[in-house]
């Protein structure tokens, strides 16, 4: 018995990649959660860069044949979700409306904490001017804002910082992809200079 599960679970690199592409598909299709490639390589037995180019190669296939689904990649952590362009109609299936806008005091919050992470609710407040209480509680709710740790100082208050799941809504790999405000900023004058 132990012979026929060991056959099963050679798979010559070099053969044929669709099965790879299956038992990777199925691995984050099960898993719902994102999944380090080190984990994903560990259960294929092969190296973490052949199962990178694999997810890589797998997630331009789902491109290149304009699917429903897509690989994503946090924090070098990758996960099967459906593309933005469904969402109206996974809405009607689930009934529910999952996507409810920010308020501008907590966008311009997630804005500060964005740029100026790790930042503390006073510099938060003193930046906008007014108490954010309201709004760092709707980010922690809504999972786009995290507790980061504490500021050395007295009163030792709390570190805000973005979330994985600010990163996947907001379309970033990692925090270093945000663009620096200046690009923004300048982005924005570019298009009101237009009109």
């Amino acid at each position: 018995m132990d012979d026929i599960k060991s056959e099963q679970l050679e798979i010559p690199e070099a053969s044929n990649r669709d099965i790879y592409f299956s038992i990777i598909e199925s691995l984050l299709f099960v898993s719902g959660e994102p999944l380090k490639s080190k984990d994903i390589a560990s259960i294929l037995e092969c190296n973490i860069m052949f199962v990178e180019k694999l997810i890589n190669d797998l997630s331009k296939k789902y491109e290149a044949q304009d699917r429903g689904i897509k690989i994503i990649n946090v924090n070098n952590e990758y996960q099967l979700v459906t593309k933005k362009e469904n969402n109206n109609y996974i809405q009607k299936l689930l009934k529910v409306n999952v996507r409810q806008s920010l308020s501008q005091a907590s966008l311009e919050t997630l804005a500060i904490i964005a740029y100026k992470q790790p930042v503390t609710r006073a510099q938060i407040d003193e930046i906008r001017g007014v108490k954010s209480d309201s709004a760092v509680s709707k980010l922690l709710e809504k999972d786009l804002i995290k507790e980061s740790g504490r500021m050395e100082m007295p009163g030792r208050p709390i570190l805000y910082s973005t979330t994985d799941e600010f990163l996947k809504q907001f379309g970033f790999e990692k925090v270093s992809d945000i663009p620096a405000l200046e690009d923004v900023i300048n982005q924005y004058k570019d298009v009101e200079d237009k009109n």
